[in-house]
């Protein structure tokens, strides 16, 4: 038995090493390739061009400037509020749309009555700043996978802008531009099947290493969110270090219990481990879309579809929309909901067989002018469709950063839901581009911040 289990071992050691070794002969790109960007590609990798029937228009640079008069107490006002939905698809019409809905979408529609999807004009509001798009054209010919980490990111923020493969586009979405840094307070809500539901309110800091005072090895970012609400929670600090390769060197994480007065490091912020408040609604690796170590799961890349995807949504985070109003039972009320047809790239995560998670099978589909992940479909290990992500994207043209307005998970096991990241009724205005402060970052840090 024990020469069966070293067998096994190095089989296993052999097939890691002869994927690593794949990965690094593979993954750069030539300088020629690496030229298209800003031709007849975006900056960040997307086809320039519209589709056949103009549906999806060209690709002009974005939204790249607040509406006049414009200020950050007003929240981000919605630049196509006189559009009017091109049609609505519901469970009656469905099947005509098939081929443009994801089979999560598809299975809220024929569950839920109250579910369905506005279909609006297409508007390409994504980009970044030339700076940093200057740097993901720089840096594209030296970046290479590592097994199932990165070589040569150099501050890229889409180290692999034409991807070869599913864990390149990945990695794209994991180290995406989100303006160095950024502080909010937002709202979550879990909501459960009939409809009841209470709110956390977070105080987040998030800090890429480029912004902090002092720059870490092997360091994405930091950090920090702060439980205002429920009365259970507040008090309670999560403290994140995120390494850029997380099989290289783990996440360290701590957490401040208000109750105890005590810091704990915390293993298991990380993967398929549930968080705080969340209800079991979302795993950790579900936060932000997907996030943290990608080693659970071998990625293919299944191609570029045209897909109704939730984009440019600023009404669902409308300082004039009240949460009572957009939270109701199963779905969050449509009438707040924005879908746009888009080209997505999609991305199947399948479980390794030597690894653990609450899913068997994932698929991810991410946002070709962003390679923000808009939508994903989560499959138990028994294959069975479980949780539905609905993320809706909006450009905040102040910071020039194109981001989340809300993220979405519907889990159709008991038909409660998860809404997260909604500031409608937050005084506060969210701050992009803040710079961090090594000492805030360490757990010596978080019984001041608990208090």
């Amino acid at each position: 038995m024990n020469t069966i289990l070293r067998a096994a071992r190095l089989s296993g050691m052999a097939s890691a090493l002869l994927l690593a070794l794949s990965s690094q002969a593979h993954a750069q790109i030539s300088a020629d390739q690496a030229a298209r960007l800003g031709k007849d590609l975006t900056p960040l990798g997307g086809e320039m061009a519209g589709n056949a029937d103009g549906s999806i228009p060209a690709y002009t640079g974005g939204l790249a400037q607040p509406p006049a008069g414009w200020t950050p107490e007003q929240g981000y006002i919605d630049p196509y509020a006189n559009e009017k939905p091109l049609f609505t698809i519901t469970a009656a019409n469905m099947a005509q749309y098939k081929d443009k809905i994801t089979p999560g979408m598809q299975a809220l529609l024929a569950k839920y009555p109250s579910y369905s999807m506005p279909v609006y004009p297409t508007h390409r509001t994504a980009m970044v700043p030339a700076a940093i798009a200057d740097k993901v054209k720089q840096e594209a010919v030296h970046a290479e996978l590592n097994g199932f980490g990165i070589n040569n990111l150099n501050g890229s923020t889409t180290p692999f802008p034409i991807p070869k493969n599913g864990l390149e586009a990945i990695w794209n979405h994991n180290v995406r531009y989100l303006g160095g840094g950024l502080q909010r307070t937002y709202a979550s809500f879990p909501v459960r099947s009939g409809g009841d539901y209470y709110a956390l309110r977070i105080e987040e800091n998030r800090v890429f290493d480029s912004n902090m005072d002092k720059q870490s090895d092997n360091r994405l970012l930091n950090y920090s969110a702060r439980f205002i609400s429920p009365a259970t929670l507040a008090g309670t600090v999560q403290l994140v270090q995120e390494p850029i390769d997380q099989v290289k060197e783990v996440r360290s994480a701590w957490i401040y219990n208000v109750g105890q007065r005590r810091v704990r490091r915390a293993p298991d912020l990380a993967y398929d481990n549930v968080n705080d408040g969340t209800e079991g609604l979302r795993v950790t690796d579900d936060f932000d879309g997907y996030n943290g170590a990608p080693d659970r799961f071998d990625w293919k890349l299944v191609g570029k579809r045209e897909m109704y995807v939730p984009y440019n949504d600023y009404k669902l985070g409308s300082k004039q929309a009240k949460y009572k109003d957009i939270l109701t039972a199963n779905t969050p009320n449509p009438d707040f909901m924005r879908y746009e047809l888009h080209r997505v790239w999609v991305v199947e995560g399948t479980l390794r067989p030597d690894a653990k998670h609450v899913y068997g099978k994932r698929v991810m589909y991410l946002d070709e002018d962003s390679w923000t992940v808009l939508a994903s479909d989560a499959y138990d290990t028994r294959g069975t469709l479980w949780r539905i992500g609905v993320h809706p994207l909006v450009q905040f043209y102040d910071a020039q950063v194109p981001w989340y307005r809300a993220n979405i998970w519907h889990d159709l096991s008991n038909g409660g839901y998860y809404l997260a990241g909604l500031a409608n009724e937050e005084a506060q205005p969210w701050k992009f581009g803040i710079k961090g402060r090594f000492v805030d970052f360490q757990p010596d840090a978080l019984r001041r911040m608990g208090k």
